[in-house]
């Protein structure tokens, strides 16, 4: 917990996120949160790389430098991929039809 000392000799501490000025007191176990600020950091960066693995531009953790569109590309091709076999099937499905079907 963090605090600034007003007055040590009066024994004044300051509270800056509350704003409030109160008695230091001995019976009173105070402990620091940093670790667990700086693990909460590194979770909210993971979370952050998670939603950012949704978006197809945008940069991942775990990236290589210049490669912010890997996932977009990929999308295109695999998409071109698919279109074209679909695309074939249906082709040859329709001449399979017009040549013992009577189209």
């Amino acid at each position: 917990m963090s605090h600034i000392r007003v007055a040590p000799e009066l024994h004044l501490i300051l509270n800056p996120t509350t704003g409030v000025i109160a008695e230091e007191k001995d019976d009173v176990v105070e402990y620091s949160l940093d670790g667990v600020k700086s693990q909460l950091d590194e979770l909210d960066n993971i979370v952050t790389d998670m939603m950012n693995s949704l978006e197809p531009s945008a940069k991942l953790l775990s990236m290589f430098p210049g490669r912010e569109k890997a996932s977009y590309y990929a999308g295109i091709v695999t998409n071109a991929f698919y279109g074209a076999t679909v695309g074939f099937v249906v082709a040859f499905l329709l001449l399979v039809l017009s040549k013992f079907g009577g189209m």
